[in-house]
């Protein structure tokens, strides 16, 4: 769906007292749905609308726009249950609902433009390859083809990362989703239906207006045009870091989702070529379901730790050392990798049976070592960062 086309679930409650509950209530129906979202390489349009219904797009709105401004532990358990029913869903709206955050962090002039509605959703493009030539007005000309532009199918607006033309900088432009060229070209083995059946959008002399545009570097350093979200403490955790902690969230989800379906099958299957009749009277399955379950156990404490600092600071306007930063990124990454290593071990587990499609624990393996793969995700680049500093060097990167 783009936008002009895209049905409004009502009633959307006011609030985002029983968000976390919404949304588990429709694991059913989103879970019913993954297959076919994996095989459309889009999330379906029931699932789609369905969400709409949770009011989970409007927890990182602005409240002015009628949006909830969730705490960051109501949004990480929110994305959990969603992807824990199905990841490419789970993964584009984090994606879309992180979007509407930094789409508050714009001049007020454009927030007034995006946020016409409070379900909104915000895609973006990261990876700087589009070039932005300066209009002199404070404004750009944008031109080139944006990869992993997760969800924009399903998006109204597009947060475009490019390069500025001629200097050592990058700006993130806002564009309705209706002037860009949407390319049929996401085909990948994990999160296949977070691109929205998409993986690249194309800017073709796109103007973009001074107002629409938020420069990356100052961003970085905490600065950025919004006048009326300046003050709100909500708005000051630095993106990147709230980046990380909605990460955690889809690797979380889609590891508990592994655990529960292995805890299942083992008692519907045996092992075959072996006298168990029944997986679950095995003592390799017994080691093997501990020490999954204890891999999950780690993570989801390490994303306490990422909550609770994030929160903290947040209430308290005290600023990030740089090896907290540095230690938000490794942690994020390191959720990861447990996930995916208790999933692997898992879908290991699991027997021959669990190569269809239809059997979920093999797409959770897959999708988890898509996730693994994110840049700002990856476990090994982020335990380097993180231990550079922790050696007392610079950590060799502006993203944290």
């Amino acid at each position: 769906m783009t936008s002009g086309t895209r049905v409004t679930v009502l009633p959307v409650p006011p609030a985002d007292t029983g968000l976390v509950e919404r949304v588990r209530e429709l694991g059913p129906l989103i879970r019913g749905h993954a297959l076919r979202t994996e095989r459309e390489r889009r999330v379906t349009r029931e699932v789609v609308e369905a969400l709409t219904g949770t009011g989970i797009q409007r927890m990182n709105v602005p409240r002015r726009y009628g949006g909830y401004q969730s705490s960051l532990r109501t949004q990480v358990d929110a994305l959990a249950e969603l992807s824990a029913a199905c990841g490419s869903a789970g993964f584009m709206t984090l994606i879309q609902s992180g979007c509407a955050y930094v789409a508050a962090l714009f001049p007020d002039e454009a927030q007034d433009e995006i946020f016409t509605g409070p379900d909104v959703r915000v895609g973006d493009s990261l990876v700087p390859s589009a070039t932005a030539v300066p209009r002199g007005d404070g404004g750009y000309v944008v031109n080139g083809t944006s990869p992993f532009a997760t969800g924009c199918r399903d998006a109204d607006w597009h947060l475009l990362t490019a390069r500025v033309e001629g200097r050592p900088e990058s700006v993130w432009t806002a564009v309705p989703v209706a002037e860009l060229e949407i390319l049929d070209d996401w085909r990948v083995s994990g999160l296949a239906g977070s691109g929205s059946g998409s993986g690249s959008v194309v800017a073709r002399d796109v103007v973009v207006p001074a107002h629409r545009v938020l420069p990356v570097a100052p961003l970085l350093g905490g600065e950025f045009p919004s006048k009326a979200n300046a003050d709100d403490p909500f708005y000051r955790v630095p993106v990147l870091l709230m980046f990380c902690a909605w990460a955690t969230a889809n690797a979380l989800g889609l590891a508990r989702s592994a655990l529960t379906e292995f805890r299942e099958r083992i008692h519907r299957r045996g092992i075959t070529y072996t006298f168990y009749e029944r997986q679950n009277e095995a003592p390799v399955t017994h080691l093997q379901t501990a020490e999954a379950a204890l891999k999950l156990s780690c993570a989801e404490h390490l994303t306490d730790e990422i909550v609770t600092l994030l929160q903290t600071r947040a209430a308290s306007g005290e600023p990030y050392t740089t090896e907290e930063r540095a230690g938000v990124r490794a942690r994020s990454g390191y959720v990861a990798r447990l996930c995916l290593e208790a999933a692997d071990l898992l879908g290991s587990a699991s027997g021959a049976s669990s190569l269809h499609e239809e059997v979920p624990i093999q797409r959770a393996v897959r999708d988890l070592r898509a996730l693994n793969l994110h840049a700002f995700v990856h476990p090994a680049t982020n335990l380097e960062l993180y231990g550079r500093v922790l050696a007392g060097l610079e950590p060799g990167t502006p993203f944290i």
